[in-house]
């Protein structure tokens, strides 16, 4: 089993920044990528970033250049660094995990962008 616990989301004004992270606990030697998705009010949960065990990154177009995953092995968190913000990247913000048969998601974390 693995637990994932996110933290960070706040209330921030459009261009402005925030870091998100995902403490993970318990067996996670078998997690085989790590992934930030987020659900906006009134849509389906969608990707936003992921990362490979092997540390590839990637993030869909909507937050290219603007968002960077990363991980730190040894504190076993997972990072979402989030700049210029944008009113369109309000939403419930999730941490995933990925094994090869099992998926974990953590309760999520907030991030409201308004001014």
């Amino acid at each position: 089993q693995v637990q994932l616990q996110e933290s960070g989301g706040e209330l921030v004004q459009p261009g402005g920044s925030l870091r998100l992270s995902c403490s993970a606990s318990g067996n996670i030697s078998d997690i085989n990528a790590w992934a930030w998705y987020r659900q906006a009010p009134g849509k389906q949960r969608g990707l936003v970033a992921v990362i490979t065990r092997a540390g590839a990154s990637t993030a869909v177009d909507a937050v290219q250049g603007r968002f960077t995953i990363s991980r730190d092995d040894v504190k076993n968190v997972v990072y979402l660094q989030m700049n210029t913000l944008r009113l369109e990247d309000t939403g419930l913000y999730y941490c995933n995990a990925r094994e090869t048969k099992n998926t974990y998601w953590g309760q999520g974390t907030q991030v409201t962008v308004s001014s």
